[in-house]
């Protein structure tokens, strides 16, 4: 069972989906303790560090027994190596994942690679092949998944062109993974809609 949660900023997709990955552990048979795949980095952001870390804290005290891995950039690696029967599995989320992988090959991109090639292309073509990776992947786990994504397609298009490039990816991104779920819900102001449910998928 795959399931992407889509939402925006503060709308709850990422409670709405904990909530989902404890109803679903709760329903199977000697299930296994819940993993949860963070991939946020908190480089110089103080901000970033709080809200990891209120993140944390919720894991702690939740009735659920967490296992949490982070990571940044190997997500397909990281679900190969962990896959299981009776098993649940938390990615959050997918476009921090996307963020890394697209600042990691504009930062580690030479002078010399620049006046040849644009940082943002550089980074699109890395992307790309860990995105078929992931794809790959994703419909041949035992155990259930269910990924958090930013909707970002619903605002204007930002200025900057590795900005736009970041949302025109995550928008590729979410169509890809929606195409390949069992279940798709979109949360907003807390309330999930379903887009896609698994008897129809």
């Amino acid at each position: 069972m795959i399931h992407l949660v889509l939402g925006g900023a503060r709308s709850g997709k990422s409670r709405f989906a904990e909530n989902w990955v404890a109803q679903m552990t709760a329903s199977i048979p000697q299930a296994c303790p819940p993993v949860y795949i963070a991939t946020a980095t908190i480089g110089n952001d103080d901000e970033m560090a709080n809200r990891i870390a209120r993140h944390q804290g919720d894991r702690r005290t939740s009735a659920l027994a967490w296992i949490t891995l982070e990571t940044p950039l190997a997500l397909a690696e990281c679900l190969t190596r962990i896959d299981k029967a009776n098993q649940v599995i938390l990615v959050d989320c997918l476009t921090l994942y996307l963020t890394n992988h697209l600042l990691r090959a504009s930062l580690n991109t030479t002078a010399e690679t620049l006046r040849r090639m644009s940082a943002t292309n550089l980074a699109s073509h890395d992307w790309q092949t860990e995105k078929n990776h992931l794809l790959a992947v994703l419909p041949t786990l035992k155990s259930h998944v269910v990924l958090v994504s930013n909707e970002v397609g619903s605002g204007i298009v930002p200025m900057g062109e590795l900005s736009r490039e970041f949302v025109d990816q995550a928008g590729w991104l979410n169509q890809a993974i929606a195409a390949l779920a069992d279940e798709v819900s979109l949360v907003v102001a807390g309330l999930p809609l379903m887009l896609k449910t698994a008897i129809n998928s």
